[in-house]
């Protein structure tokens, strides 16, 4: 506890505890709950002229990185517009960025990556995403491609952020379909 502080050791313990209560093993590899990585290439922020107080900005970035269900990602999203005004695109893409980590996450995929030219999706060694499932999709569809043993690769154009996420979404439902 000396070592991290007491509020990173609290969010280890409640993450330990959480993992425990649901008959899991606490993964020790990742006590801090590293999450998912969602990579959409645009910007993704709470910009300073939206949010201006740095310290506020913070608490907020906690709050969506800590967010378990999409449910809390919506509050955060109407609070936002409540205390802020309407959302500018760099605070859309961070919300939906957060909430397609949380569906990529629960599936065991450990990175999205979605831009312009097609998506990578890197899969987890504990993904619950059936191989077959995978070979299928393959097999049906030319433009998706397998690179080593965890990367599925789809090769489509996506012009704009709006298109990634909902093609993402989309794909992540598809692998567990």
């Amino acid at each position: 506890m000396q070592e991290v502080g007491f509020s990173l050791y609290t969010d280890m313990l409640k993450q330990a505890v959480r993992a425990l209560q649901q008959g899991k093993e606490p993964d020790l590899d990742q006590p801090l709950g590293i999450h998912t990585e969602i990579h959409l290439a645009a910007p993704a922020l709470l910009p300073e002229d939206y949010c201006p107080d740095v310290h506020e900005r913070l608490v907020l970035y906690k709050r969506m990185a800590c967010a378990d269900a999409e449910q809390e990602i919506d509050q955060l999203q109407e609070e936002l517009i409540d205390r802020f005004g309407l959302l500018p695109s760099p605070v859309k893409t961070l919300l939906d960025s957060h909430r397609l980590r949380l569906i990529a996450h629960a599936i065991g995929i450990k990175k999205c990556v979605a831009t312009a030219e097609g998506m990578t999706l890197i899969f987890d060694k504990t993904t619950t995403v059936e191989p077959i499932k995978i070979i299928q999709l393959i097999q049906s569809k030319r433009h998706y491609k397998l690179l080593g043993q965890d990367k599925l690769k789809v090769e489509v154009a996506l012009p704009d952020v709006a298109m990634r996420v909902v093609r993402l979404k989309e794909l992540l439902r598809e692998l567990v379909a």
